[in-house]
């Protein structure tokens, strides 16, 4: 008897809405079509590119489809503002300017684009980023769901903090800035009505203030990552891969909100997966980890940050390794696909 995979064994026949998800199926999309379509290099893939010949400047550019358009701490405005500067501020950047494109469905009502441009502007002068250049369209009904963004970020980085997901080390100390699985239940209770989110909201924010404050430490942080798609999960194991390092983590030290946690048991979820939109990991020498915490916690982003593992110099390599309550050790997967649909 033949036993059958459910997962698809030819992805590249179809996308998958799990191609999108930050998982193994995006890696997989990634190195088999859209890479070498662009005579990509291999290498690391980090949050924010080096300028060809500009060394200190970096680019990013994002899309953003999530379903709803506003959710209890947040909106696809705000959202789309901070998810760029932050996929700036990992490479230890400071905004400089942001591009916004609009992909508007016939139909929308105004008020809503209203809405989510003020919120937008509002978020962009709070970041003390301006909107430089821009561009909208306007497609059929159905032909996307009510509005996209897609915004690209430039900045300069800060000094010696020269960040790469590809530096982690044996020894360094694993650093979380604040609690995790914020965005995804709240995005996912709004839209399917489950009712968590009025114990709940987004942790949507801007990061580059708390990366500017790690500046005095720059030789010693070696990678900042924010978890958003894939969650946590995704964003050691991405590090542990292109890094070439073990990386552990305690399950106890790992904090997630009662809400979250019960709406994970809920819907059979695991925190680690579930997006995040606020907060960041840094891997940072074992010397320097007391006072980069210290760092952290001066600022309200980073006020609850902890300290949730190390590098291990222990192989297989590229592996996450989550040491349970019961004092038992687990492996930490990549997620394959898509979980959390449409949730940035």
């Amino acid at each position: 008897m033949t036993i059958e995979c459910p997962t698809p064994r030819h992805e590249d026949e179809v996308v998958l809405l799990g191609h999108g998800a930050g998982g193994r199926l995006t890696a997989e999309l990634l190195d088999r079509l859209i890479l070498p379509s662009l005579n990509g290099e291999p290498g690391p893939l980090e949050d924010a590119a080096l300028l060809p010949g500009y060394r200190e400047l970096v680019i990013s550019t994002d899309s953003f489809v999530v379903s709803p358009l506003f959710f209890p701490g947040g909106d696809i405005g705000s959202l789309a503002v901070h998810g760029t500067v932050n996929d700036l501020a990992m490479r230890g950047a400071w905004p400089i300017a942001l591009s916004v494109s609009l992909i508007v469905e016939e139909g929308l009502a105004l008020a809503e684009l209203r809405a989510v441009m003020e919120s937008l502007g509002k978020a962009a002068q709070e970041a003390g980023v301006p909107v430089v250049t821009g561009d909208t369209k306007v497609v059929g009904r159905g032909a996307a769901d009510r509005l996209f963004v897609n915004t690209t970020g430039v900045g300069q980085r800060h000094g010696s903090l020269h960040p790469s997901a590809a530096l982690a080390r044996p020894g360094d100390a694993v650093l979380l800035s604040g609690p995790i699985g914020l965005h995804g239940t709240t995005v996912l209770s709004t839209r399917e009505g489950l009712g968590f989110e009025g114990d709940i909201a987004s942790d949507s924010r801007p990061l580059h203030r708390l990366v500017r404050a790690l500046t005095p430490y720059g030789p010693d942080v070696h990678v900042l990552r924010d978890p958003t798609r894939g969650g946590l999960a995704a964003a050691l194991n991405e590090i542990a891969r292109d890094s070439a390092v073990t990386v552990e983590i305690e399950e106890s030290a790992v904090p997630v909100p009662e809400a979250v946690a019960a709406a994970c048991d809920l819907l059979g979820l695991d925190p680690l997966i579930v997006a995040n939109e606020g907060c960041l990991v840094a891997f940072v020498t074992a010397d320097a980890a007391d006072d980069v915490l210290a760092a952290m916690r001066s600022l309200p982003e980073g006020a609850q940050a902890v300290r949730i593992g190390e590098v291990a110099a222990r192989e297989p390599r590229g592996r996450v390794v989550l040491r349970t309550l019961v004092g038992a050790r687990r492996i930490v997967e990549m997620p394959l696909g898509e979980q959390l649909p449409r949730i940035c």
